[in-house]
Formats: C-alpha cells, structure tokens, sequence
C-alpha cells in the first residue's frame, strides 16, 4: 500500500479490484477544502480510461508485477513483439498497451517488460535512449543569437525538440519520460 500522494505517472494500481495504469497524476491543495491527488486511470482489462480524486491520506494498493528481460523484435502493424532472452518465448504488445513506449522503442533493444497475472501488459523503458535523427531542418549559419529548438523526426517517428546545432544522421540521448533532448550520444 502506499499513500495516495506517492502516485506518478506510469504506475499501475489495484482499483476497485481490477490492475490500472496511472496516465496521469496531479496533486491539489485548493485553498478551501482538503487536499487530493487527481489521476487518470486507464483499466489494464478493458481498456477503459477514467478519472477519479483519492483524499490525500487515502492509502492505495500497488499491483505487485513481474518483470522479465526481453528484446523488441519488429512491429507488425499495431502490434510489437518481443522475445524473452533466457527461453527465446515470443510475446505481442499491442499499441495501446504500449502507450508513449511505442514511440521509443527500437529494433534490438533490451527491455523490461511488466507481467500482471502471467499476462504482458507494458514494458519499462530506460531512462535514456539513443536514436537517430532522420529529419531536421538545416543549421542557419551565423544566427548564433537566437537558440530556440527546432523540431526532429527520429528514426522511430516521433518528433522531439532539439538545438539548432543538431543535423540530420546524428545520434542523440532522449528522455522517453519526457519526450526531450538531453545530448548527443558519441
């Protein structure tokens, strides 16, 4: 059990008997009235997403997961597939399940991936990963003044701001909690 103020974003909890994934977590201390943590939850189950107020000192309970090492394989339309690196099992992770990890995931990578109840039900991303830049707008010579970001396409397809310096075919470091730039890797 933790305390309703220890919610992040990504967790997964038991709530009303069934395993949620945490989409969203704010915590609010109006001037009038009690504390709370406002979250959205989306159920592990159906699929269904929903938001609901816990009381501050609200205990909730935390689903206890399984993780197992596995590499990403491919993608195969809106499902990804990984293998497990000891038994060489296959599973699948549709889109949804994956949520803002399916941006982030790249062909070999090794990863955790989270089992509740024996099923698969999302993977745990490192907090940096490496990616190719494969579209960028090109570097203005002399316009040192100005360093406001740019946009980049990465080689998974998501899009993320990055300094102007940065050039199409470079490797950068993301964040994937944050969707941000951190560094070039190498």
């Amino acid at each position: 059990m933790i305390n309703a103020t220890q919610i992040r974003k990504g967790m997964i909890l038991i709530h009303q008997n069934e395993p949620h994934r945490v989409r969203e977590s704010q915590h609010r201390a109006p001037g009038k009235g009690a504390a709370f943590v406002r979250v959205l939850l989306k159920n592990l189950r159906t699929g269904a997403s929903y938001e609901h107020r816990f009381a501050s000192g609200d205990a909730v309970d935390r689903a206890t997961l399984d993780h197992r090492e596995m590499e990403f394989l491919y993608r195969d339309g809106n499902i990804c597939h990984f293998m497990d690196t000891e038994n060489y099992e296959q599973i699948g992770l549709d889109r949804e399940a994956l949520a803002e990890s399916w941006d982030y995931l790249k062909e070999g990578q090794t990863l955790t991936v989270e089992f509740f109840d024996g099923n698969p039900i999302g993977v745990e991303l490192p907090s940096t990963v490496e990616l190719k830049v494969v579209e960028t707008e090109a570097e203005l010579r002399g316009a040192t003044a100005s360093n406001s970001p740019k946009p980049a396409r990465l080689e998974t397809g998501v899009t993320v701001q990055v300094p102007p310096f940065i050039r199409a075919g470079e490797l950068i470091r993301v964040d994937p909690s944050q969707g941000r730039y951190i560094e070039r890797a190498r």
